[in-house]
């Protein structure tokens, strides 16, 4: 397998894991919690999904043929709070995933060196995916945080659960070593917990 269809198929990985994340943490809260806010400088849970779907629908849409920054997305809005209820956020949640996912799913490793441009300034296919890769995760941190923070319950931990590390250890240390991919492991846990 090349490195470049390699890289692909690790950064699908990567984001679906880091999706997952943000929905496992939402999913703790109480709907009304999504959309709570510290104070006027702060951005809700609600603000911040509503940002990530306008960029996810502006930087993958027509991905290699027109800039990620379309004409019609209006960023300023992204963090105003008009949307009210978790039904219609989830359902942009979702509508901003696919549109990455469709077009991460239709890019072969001869893209990876394709140039296109945000805001007119040229990036590799690649070094857009890897930019991508670091303001997902970002806000996705930021989502995780803030929930944590408002949760009224006890919090269910989404990676290795608090003074669980060694047990966590031994069980990855009883195992013969060899490559596996760490996303491909917890991957599979997250769908076997679902079904």
């Amino acid at each position: 397998m090349s490195i470049s269809k390699q890289y692909l198929d690790s950064i699908k990985k990567q984001f679906e894991y880091y999706k997952n994340v943000a929905e496992r943490a939402m999913e703790q809260l109480e709907p009304q919690q999504l959309f709570y806010t510290v104070n006027d400088d702060s951005n809700s849970i609600a603000v911040i999904v509503k940002h990530l779907h306008g960029n996810m629908m502006s930087r993958w849409t027509d991905f290699l043929t027109t800039d990620g920054e379309k004409d019609w997305r209006n960023r300023d809005d992204e963090f105003e709070q008009p949307i009210t209820n978790k039904e219609n956020l989830m359902q942009l949640w979702e509508e901003g995933w696919s549109c990455f996912f469709n077009t991460i799913n239709s890019l072969t490793p001869e893209n990876l060196t394709d140039i296109i441009y945000i805001r007119n300034e040229g990036h590799t296919v690649m070094e857009a995916i890897n930019r991508q890769l670091s303001h997902y995760p970002y806000h996705i941190g930021q989502i995780v945080f803030f929930a944590k923070q408002i949760k009224n319950t006890p919090w269910d931990s989404l990676t290795i659960p608090k003074n669980k590390s060694g047990e966590y250890n031994n069980q990855k240390f009883e195992q013969e070593k060899g490559q596996r991919s760490f996303l491909d492991t917890e991957l599979n846990k997250i769908k076997k917990n679902n079904s």
